[in-house]
């Protein structure tokens, strides 16, 4: 790739970064009313990502053997437990990640 195309490809990824960013300022600005789907999207998006985000981590999890499954439901678990009780959720990713990790070095 020469030089030229890198710059190029850059400047597209800048662009294209920069108009998802500053975009929706320019659509949706203080001198009217944010329509009401929008608003239902901005509620409901994040839930969803994070749905989605589970189903994928846990997609290839192996149900017909004990150390395919049990490490993963133990980490689920634990990372509910932190959420509720701190209401973190860099401490409840962050939690379930190392203890998943210290239940498949360590003890599966």
């Amino acid at each position: 790739m020469t030089l030229t195309q890198q710059i190029i490809i850059i400047g597209c990824v800048v662009l294209g970064t920069m108009t998802t960013r500053f975009l929706p300022f320019i659509i949706f600005n203080n001198d009217k009313e944010t329509p009401p789907y929008i608003k239902y999207l901005g509620y409901m998006l994040p839930p969803a990502v994070f749905g989605l985000l589970v189903v994928y981590a846990l997609r290839e999890v192996e149900l017909t053997t004990v150390s395919g499954f049990v490490p993963e439901m133990l980490a689920v678990g634990l990372i509910i437990v932190l959420h509720y009780w701190k209401k973190n959720m860099l401490l409840s990713i962050a939690g379930g990640t190392i203890f998943y990790m210290i239940l498949v070095q360590m003890v599966f």
